[in-house]
């Protein structure tokens, strides 16, 4: 279908709200920046969405990146209808958690908007307000375990790309608030102005895969007991090794069923569990930075065969190898020159 066919009646009222974007010092400009592209683009497509952006005082805001950003107007004087109320997050979530103010608006507002949504680290203030409290929440893989420990009421959704419960949806790391977005686009216009939207941003309109394939090693990095941390870091370190439990077990000098223990209650997971993680990971560098087949990249990292890296990938990110290296193997477009491809003066 034409880019045209995908418009809607712009009288039609089901697609006039405002879009509200709370701005306060310290947050991350994507978080704020790719949500509004998204809504503007839409507005190209049969959305009618205004937006407006507020910020304590009406005061410019400075972003990680020391961007500045303008506000429409005073947090503090937005008393208007909310179609979507959009929270960003700032890396140093405690500092946004802090302001009792700010805190006290996003609740007043929340409170009678249509839909409320939060980026990234925005969970965190979003759910300080009491609102996110038995509610299935993200936040970026980084942050997660803090989300579940200082917000215990919330339940914590370690995996998702951006999940939706009720009227409340909260997005994973930063980009994922265009993920986000579109779908909030989808829902209003349908999915073909949805669709129009990401082929003029140039994204994916459903990405691939989940946030936990980017958390694995890192988690192996920050568990107390000796004989758990040596196995992880053994697993970690050379994934194509034999790594049966009963290899580790003799390994750290312990049965296989004191290890399986040991790993389930410090590492909440099986080591069956951790092994398969770490070799996806593993798989994945291999086919984001080489051009091994598919059979070698397997081996490699501890599969064994291309089918059952295959059977992996699929289960665990919902595309196959193949499809994965074709997306992500490099992000420069095809046949553009490679570093010291130039010639000289050219």
């Amino acid at each position: 279908m034409s880019t045209s066919n995908a418009r809607v009646t712009p009288a039609d009222p089901r697609h006039r709200h405002t879009v509200a974007m709370v701005l306060y010092d310290g947050v991350a400009a994507l978080d704020v920046t790719g949500p509004l592209d998204v809504w503007a683009a839409a507005n190209q497509y049969g959305g009618q969405y205004r937006i407006v952006t507020v910020s304590p005082g009406g005061k410019e805001v400075r972003t990680t990146s020391g961007l500045g950003l303008t506000a429409d107007m005073p947090l503090e004087e937005f008393t208007g209808s909310v179609g979507t109320l959009v929270v960003p997050g700032r890396p140093d979530w405690w500092a946004a958690v802090s302001d009792c103010d700010l805190i006290g608006h996003l609740a007043r507002l929340a409170g009678s908007a249509r839909r409320v949504s939060a980026v990234c680290a925005g969970a965190f203030p979003l759910a300080a307000t009491g609102l996110l409290d038995g509610r299935r929440t993200v936040t970026h893989w980084q942050l997660v375990d803090d989300l579940a420990t200082h917000y215990p009421a919330v339940r914590v959704d370690r995996e998702s790309i951006f999940v939706r419960d009720g009227r409340y949806i909260t997005s994973a790391g930063v980009t994922s608030g265009i993920d986000m977005t579109l779908s909030l686009v989808e829902e209003d216009l349908g999915p073909e102005a949805a669709r129009a939207v990401a082929r003029f941003l140039v994204v994916f309109m459903a990405r691939p895969g989940g946030q936990s394939q980017f958390s694995v090693r890192m988690q192996a990095r920050y568990r107390r007991s000796a004989v758990v941390r040596t196995v992880l870091d053994a697993v970690t370190a050379e994934p194509g090794a034999d790594h049966s439990l009963s290899a580790l077990a003799a390994r750290v000098g312990v049965s296989v069923r004191h290890l399986t223990r040991l790993v389930r209650k410090e590492a909440d997971t099986t080591v069956t569990r951790f092994v398969e993680q770490i070799r996806i990971e593993a798989a994945r560098a291999l086919l984001e930075s080489g051009t091994d087949p598919l059979d070698v990249v397997a081996r490699r990292s501890g599969f064994g065969s291309a089918e059952t890296l295959r059977r992996a990938f699929v289960r665990e990110l919902d595309v196959t190898p193949g499809a994965y290296r074709a997306r992500f193997h490099t992000s420069r477009p095809a046949n553009s020159p490679v570093p010291g491809d130039f010639a000289a003066g050219g």
